[in-house]
C-alpha cells in the first residue's frame, strides 16, 4: 500500500477522523479534507506518521472548491486510489412541517450534492490515470434503509446515496472503478454520544441505545479498500448489535 493515495472527506471528526488514521496506519497516504483547518490539523497530529497525511481545506458543497481539491491531488500525487465519501450533516429533529427551506437545502447540499461532486471528480481521475481504476466508498447510514423520527432531510439524502452507489458501480465497471456503500449504526463518536443518554424512538418513547466502538467501522473500511478491483462489497452494514434496527424492538 506504500504508494496508494486515499482521500477522506469530513476527516476532522468522528468516523472520518478515525478512518483517516486507520488508513494511514495501513501505509496509505491520506489526504484530509474538511472545511475547518484546525480540525484537520488535529487529525494529523494524532497520527504517529503525520508525513503520511496531507491537509486540504475544501467545501464539498461547492463544486469549484471540489474541482480545486482534485486538481491539487492530480498535481501533487498523480492519482487517487480510494475516496471515502464521508462528509455529512443532519438537521434539527423538528416536526416535518416545521422544516425550513434552509435546513433542507443545507443537508441536501452536503450529503447528496457534496457526495456527487466528489465522486464525479474521483471517477474522472480514476478513469484517466495509469494504471486505471480505483474505489469509491460512500458513507450511507442505517437511515439509508430505515428512518429515525423527524429526520426527513438526512434520511432522504441517505436513500439517494444508495442510488448513487449503484449508478457509480455500474458505470465504473468498464473503467476498473468499484463503488461501495457502508451503512453505519450507532458508532460511538461525539455525534452519537446522545444515544447513551436516551433518544426518541418511533413509538414516542425515549430509550438508551447500544453503541459500538468506531474502530469497527474503520476496520470495515480498510477491508473494503484492501480488495482487488476484481472484487467489491456493494453494500455493508456495520452496527451496534443491540440497536433497534432489525425487528420491532
Amino acid at each position: 500500500m506504500e504508494n496508494k493515495i486515499a482521500l477522506v472527506t469530513g476527516a476532522g471528526s468522528g468516523i472520518g477522523k478515525d478512518a483517516a488514521l486507520g488508513l494511514a496506519a495501513e501505509n496509505y497516504h491520506v489526504i484530509l479534507c474538511g472545511r475547518t483547518r484546525s480540525s484537520l490539523d488535529n487529525t494529523q497530529q494524532l497520527c504517529p506518521t503525520p508525513e503520511r497525511m496531507t491537509i486540504s481545506v475544501a467545501d464539498v458543497n461547492d463544486p469549484d472548491s471540489v474541482r480545486d481539491l482534485f486538481e491539487k491531488i492530480k498535481q501533487s500525487h498523480g492519482r487517487l486510489d480510494i475516496l471515502f465519501n464521508n462528509a455529512g450533516i443532519g438537521a434539527a429533529p423538528v416536526p416535518f412541517d416545521e422544516l425550513t427551506d434552509e435546513q433542507w437545502t443545507s443537508v441536501v447540499g452536503t450529503n447528496l450534492n457534496g457526495a456527487f461532486f466528489c465522486a464525479r471528480e474521483a471517477f474522472g481521475l480514476m478513469k484517466r490515470q495509469d494504471p486505471q481504476g480505483g474505489r469509491i466508498i460512500n458513507n450511507g447510514s442505517i437511515s439509508a434503509q430505515t428512518p429515525r423520527p423527524n429526520s426527513a432531510p438526512y434520511t432522504a439524502t441517505k436513500h439517494a446515496i444508495s442510488g448513487l452507489t449503484k449508478s457509480i458501480s455500474l458505470d465504473g465497471r468498464k473503467h476498473q472503478i468499484c463503488c461501495s456503500q457502508i451503512d453505519i449504526g450507532n458508532a460511538l463518536t461525539d455525534m452519537a454520544e446522545k444515544m447513551t443518554k436516551g433518544i426518541p424512538q418511533a413509538n414516542g418513547s425515549i430509550a438508551i441505545e447500544p453503541t459500538m466502538p468506531v474502530k469497527h467501522v474503520t476496520e470495515a473500511i480498510i477491508y473494503i479498500a484492501s480488495l482487488p478491483l476484481s472484487a467489491n462489497v456493494l453494500f455493508m452494514t456495520v452496527m451496534a448489535n443491540g440497536m433497534p434496527f432489525v425487528g420491532r424492538g
